[in-house]
């Protein structure tokens, strides 16, 4: 797995041709994983769920009751809303981390219809009422628990599948992975389900989770996240994501891949291969392969065993067909095409006709990056033979590499006044990492950046990307988290908050 966040919290995802090459099922331990702290620390045995709010007979359920009543089992594609969103980070620096292109995978989840425990619970759908079902995880964040809601008609749908899942891949829940329960809610977000469940409470209104609407939106692309909050436009209904948009990528040819022409033969052909994925239940209907730019497109052979999947055959299609899984595609194509090609670009295409843009709109979320994916081909020569080399728009995380990756020109050596250099004061303040560690509370909130102390207790309100970012990490050195998802400006501003360096337990001078 490739670690996106540094040491916490836990984000990851898989290199993408190892994950697209376990076929069909993801097997969990190469599952991605969003983490917004740290992962709580529950027993199967001890864990209550508790339904309440607007309902006639409150439940406090144990995870055994829970496993008791009758439960559906099936494939669901899960995809972070930002996946791909390293692409929009090398455009301008979004507030999130650098996901790439496999923040999404295929798993089998158990569990009980949400429907039945609400029933349970003396619930009844009348359209003269309207209601929303919040979650709320017991996990423990600087703002509250992680959170999220549903208007009650689309919860009582069966069609929906919506459940509350304890299983997954034949197993019980990993903790990374929400055990021992969580909502599961096709063709939505990754965003919008909550791990490690505690309460479900019926309510006439949405939650009021601070991440339900502070996280997981697309903002109009003029907005920062400066004018965001000045203009608090992160509470508009407008711009919150709930379900999937449509998007494909392309896993082979891999990043760096390459080809020696001269060991082939001359009708040799390359199979181009990926993955398209769909939202609210639509199918995918075609996958095209360009070679000229988007001027002719080539169609693309899919591969899509969901409807044949064992689970999906003992669930049924009807009386309303539903897709909740990614579709893999595949297109030989003649090695001397690709000579004369300089990007593979791919584009899908769902039910409802909708496909991906060609171009990119950032956003200051870098949320649902779904543009045309394009691999550049570039010919070389190694050893007197000629061959070519595949380049990704970028590499997850902090590992280097892509087309999209902005080239730094060399630096000018610049003239410095004699009397205008500074330097730091003999006597500044130096403090151990033990010293700052102590510093770790919304009252006391102390970071460290490339060995510089800083004290961000004041600008935990301020910040644009929330006081959870900073909280979460309080205490603690935030070099690489800092570095991987700020802007210059951003890191200009760490200056207003230095109190003094890092030292070793030998050297603080306090």
């Amino acid at each position: 797995m490739v670690r996106l966040t540094g040491k916490h919290p836990f984000n990851a995802e898989a290199p993408l041709p190892l994950l697209l090459e376990q076929g069909f099922i993801t097997p969990t331990p190469l599952h991605y994983v969003r983490n917004h702290g740290p992962v709580p620390k529950l027993s199967w045995e001890t864990h209550r769920l508790i339904v309440e709010g607007l309902v006639e007979k409150p439940l406090d359920l144990s995870m055994d009751d829970i496993a008791s009543l009758p439960y559906i089992e099936f494939p669901l594609t899960m995809v972070c809303a930002g996946n791909r969103r390293k692409e929009q980070n090398m455009i301008k620096q979004t507030i999130g981390f650098n996901w790439g292109p496999a923040a999404v995978s295929n798993a089998i989840w158990k569990g009980v219809r949400l429907r039945h425990v609400l029933e349970l619970a003396g619930i009844k759908l009348d359209p003269t009422q309207p209601r929303y079902i919040c979650f709320e995880g017991v996990d423990k964040l600087p703002n509250g628990f992680y959170g999220s809601s549903l208007p009650i008609e689309w919860v009582m749908n069966d069609a929906n599948d919506i459940i509350l899942a304890y299983g997954m891949n034949g197993e019980k829940l990993t903790p990374d992975h929400g055990f021992p329960i969580r909502t599961i809610f096709p063709g939505y977000i990754g965003g919008r389900t909550t791990k490690w469940l505690g309460k479900v409470v019926v309510s006439d209104k949405e939650s009021n989770s601070y991440y339900h609407f502070r996280d997981n939106r697309v903002l109009p692309p003029e907005f920062d996240a400066e004018r965001a909050t000045k203009e608090n436009i992160w509470y508009n209904p407008d711009y919150i994501i709930y379900k999937l948009n449509i998007n494909s990528a392309i896993a082979a040819p891999a990043h760096d891949e390459k080809i020696m022409m001269s060991k082939l033969a001359r009708n040799t052909e390359y199979t181009v291969k990926g993955y398209a994925y769909m939202g609210n239940g639509s199918k995918c209907i075609r996958v095209e392969i360009s070679l000229d730019y988007g001027k002719t497109w080539l169609l693309a052979k899919m591969i899509q065993p969901e409807p044949e999947f064992p689970l999906v055959k003992a669930r049924g299609m009807n009386p309303l067909p539903r897709f909740w899984c990614w579709t893999f595609w595949e297109l030989s194509i003649p090695l001397h095409s690709l000579i004369r090609c300089e990007e593979i670009s791919v584009r899908a295409w769902d039910s409802n006709q909708n496909t991906q843009p060609r171009d990119p709109t950032w956003n200051v979320m870098g949320m649902m990056n779904n543009c045309h994916y394009k691999v550049k081909v570039h010919p070389f020569v190694e050893n007197e033979e000629f061959g070519l080399i595949f380049e990704h728009p970028t590499q997850p995380g902090t590992i280097p590499g892509g087309w999209m990756v902005k080239k730094e020109a060399p630096k000018k050596e610049a003239k410095v006044d004699e009397k205008s250099k500074t330097s730091a004061p003999s006597n500044a303040k130096t403090f151990t990492m033990s010293q700052v560690s102590k510093h770790n509370n919304e009252k006391d909130c102390w970071i460290v950046v490339a060995n510089k102390v800083y004290d961000a207790t004041s600008f935990l309100k301020a910040h644009p990307g929330g006081k959870t970012a900073i909280l979460i990490n309080a205490g603690t050195d935030v070099t690489e988290e800092f570095n991987d998802i700020h802007s210059e400006k951003a890191k200009a501003k760490l200056n207003e908050f230095y109190v003094g360096d890092l030292a070793s337990d030998k050297k603080s001078k306090l």
